[in-house]
């Protein structure tokens, strides 16, 4: 009787909506990405993409900065301006050129190191990346709900529902991304313009109130002078507390992950997009250059003006002290408006890196056949992050100075990494001076990381946890996929052609050999044992197949077959291939289909532990070969009548 097969559910239809065929390199990506270089959006609309990460920051950046370093806090900021103008702006430009099609600075990095070592390191690099986008949607959503609680028209109706609202916030976050998100440029430069605007506001009345109260300066310098001495002091606290700013260093990585949107010149092209990078390097030298005016400015005027205690937990000031300035001295309407133009951005900010995340991972894990098969579709990993968003929420529960270490940790590596990265590309390049002047960026950002480690290992903490999930669930995966048919193509050069077409008028009949010394008894003694293995007549022709193991570690590869003829006698088709088994089923399905006929392969039985021989075919492509060629061909060809014959003696 025949099975009838249920149609999917709806659900998971919906689910599975736009599911990719990572086998061939195509994502679904939360928001398209233009095809051709000169295609997408003038720079400065891309920058207010940029600027919701980034621009955003000022909502809890100098409250942060004024529980750091008190009083230095203004001192303390032009340090963090500094490092960012001559260290992470020239590291990001540089990424720029290198990695042109949004890869950032982690894809530099992977060309460097290849074999496990190197997907291990790639995979280490996410796991900072995953708790530096999560952590950007945790903690702007939790400072988002700090305005909106303290707000004086909302506080006594919002007062200790902050973790749900926090919640909330992260929920409507990924219920936009399941809906289907579009990346609305038009909306972010609308958001960042508002914003920005609003803040220049504030600053300039801040600006204001502190020149015509002359007393104020001199009271923050005469309680700076009493506490720390003198100058020299002041900048050496300043650059003791400069890691517990870091957060202000934000946005660069987003910055040169938006590039594809970033529209070109006419003659740009794919391998040499000049007009794309040098307007995305314009899109970051402007952010940093405004990013630093607000940093610096903003750090003077609530340091100057906020009583300290306010920038405590539970003060009106603590993750939201511009909002302050804006209601205490432009009034409760004034100050509502920007709490509503904060909230937005903020959020909006969390969008830019669920956005990041979705587009990160299937960036790298497909290619190395670490993703599950759900992980295709946007959907269900827009619920992962959610889900994970709700969980680190209430893990810090959905304080903004409690998320800062994690949030600094993850910053900071990448961009370290990022430092590390334009250090070994110029010194490829034979740049002496820019080796040098990369190198001391390098050590500065590396010493920052390990000190802000040190002091709030949090960040380290959350990132560990990230990395091992990653790892696991990558190698679960790649366990789960290891039978895959992983050959995007077969070619075969010349002489490999003639070979089949040959041995087509007869019955196609393949020997696995491994090449060792390749010298003619090698040939002999191995054509006379399969021969005596299997029963077959001398009058019978073989054709030999070697593999060459490159690099086991990666997934999917292409497929070149050279023909040769050894020792004038013994006919042999070469392969290269990360793995002997996948590349020998390839094999045998090409020269099938391109014959019309069976071919059979004849092996013979490896000797050792079974268990032994299948980890060094999943982690090294070699192993116990028959068994394994047959399991994939078995996944690959289902009806049994049309498969490749494997013969074992």
């Amino acid at each position: 009787m025949a099975t009838i097969e249920r149609p999917p559910s709806r659900l998971r239809t919906w689910m599975l909506e736009g599911l990719s065929d990572m086998g061939k390199g195509i994502q679904q990506a939360p928001h398209a990405v233009p095809e051709h270089p000169h295609e997408g959006q003038r720079w400065y609309r891309v920058m207010c993409l940029t600027g919701v990460d980034y621009f955003s920051t000022l909502g809890y950046q100098p409250g942060i900065a004024a529980l750091a370093a008190g009083l230095l806090s203004p001192i303390a900021t032009l340090v963090l301006v500094l490092i960012t103008l001559v260290g992470a702006l020239p590291v990001y430009r540089r990424v720029a050129e290198e990695s042109p099609h949004g890869a950032g600075s982690i894809a530099m990095l992977e060309r460097l190191l290849s074999f496990w070592q190197g997907k291990l390191f790639v995979l280490t690099l996410l796991g900072f990346a995953a708790t530096d986008f999560l952590i950007t949607m945790t903690l702007s959503a939790a400072d988002a709900s700090t305005h909106l609680v303290q707000n004086p028209h909302l506080t006594n109706a919002l007062h200790g529902h902050q973790m749900l609202i926090t919640l909330l916030l992260v929920a409507l976050l990924g219920a936009v991304f399941l809906k289907g998100f579009v990346e609305a440029i038009g909306v972010a430069f609308a958001l960042v313009g508002v914003y920005l605007a609003l803040n220049a506001v504030v600053v300039v009345v801040g600006v204001g109130h502190v020149l015509t109260a002359g007393h104020v300066i001199t009271d923050w310098t005469s309680a700076l002078t009493a506490q720390h001495g003198n100058v020299f002091l002041m900048v050496g606290v300043a650059l003791l507390v400069f890691p517990k700013l870091a957060l202000g260093l934000s946005g660069f990585e987003t910055g040169v992950a938006v590039m594809p949107h970033v529209r070109g010149d006419p003659d740009d092209t794919e391998e040499r997009p000049t007009g794309r990078i040098r307007d995305t390097r314009k899109l970051l030298t402007t952010a940093a250059l405004i990013m630093s005016v607000f940093l610096i400015t903003s750090s003077f005027i609530t340091t100057l003006l906020i009583p300290a205690k306010e920038f405590k937990p539970g003060g009106q000031a603590n993750g939201r002290a511009l909002a302050y300035l804006a209601h205490e001295y432009l009034g409760s309407s004034f100050g509502t408006v920007y709490d509503i133009s904060t909230i937005l951005i903020l959020w909006f900010a969390g969008a830019s890196a669920m956005a990041g995340l979705l587009n990160l991972m299937p960036r790298y894990l497909p290619r190395y056949g670490m993703a599950p098969h759900w992980a295709r579709a946007v959907r269900p990993m827009v619920i992962v992050f959610t889900l994970i968003g709700f969980l680190v929420t209430w893990i810090f529960d959905a304080n903004v100075d409690k998320q800062g270490g994690a949030y600094a940790t993850g910053v900071l590596v990448l961009i370290s990494s990022a430092a590390i990265a334009v250090t070994i590309a110029a010194r490829k390049a034979g740049q002496r001076n820019w080796t040098i002047a990369f190198g001391v960026i390098s050590a500065v950002f590396l010493y920052t990381t390990v000190v802000n480690v040190i002091e709030r290992p949090d960040g380290v903490k959350i990132g560990a946890c990230f990395i091992a999930g990653i790892i696991l669930v990558s190698l679960l995966s790649r366990l789960a996929r290891s039978f895959e048919l992983r050959v995007t193509s077969v070619t075969l050069d010349d002489m490999a052609e003639r070979f089949v077409r040959d041995i087509a008028s007869r019955k196609i009949r393949f020997i696995a050999h491994e090449p060792r010394q390749q010298d003619k008894a090698e040939y002999r003694d191995k054509l006379e044992q399969i021969r005596s293995d299997s029963d077959i007549p001398p009058t019978e022709d073989f054709v030999f197949v070697e593999v060459t193991v490159t690099d086991p570690s990666e997934f999917e590869t292409g497929l070149t077959v050279r023909g040769e003829v050894v020792h004038d006698r013994y006919r042999v088709l070469a392969l290269e291939s990360a793995s002997v088994p996948n590349a020998l089923a390839a094999l045998l399905l090409h020269v099938r289909e391109k014959t019309g006929c069976i071919p059979h392969i004849y092996f013979q039985w490896t000797e050792g532990n079974p268990l032994a021989n299948f980890l060094r075919f999943f982690l090294f492509g070699q192993g116990e070969v028959a068994p394994v060629t047959r399991e994939v061909l078995r996944e690959a060809e289902p009806d049994r009548a049309r498969r490749p014959r494997v013969h074992t003696g």
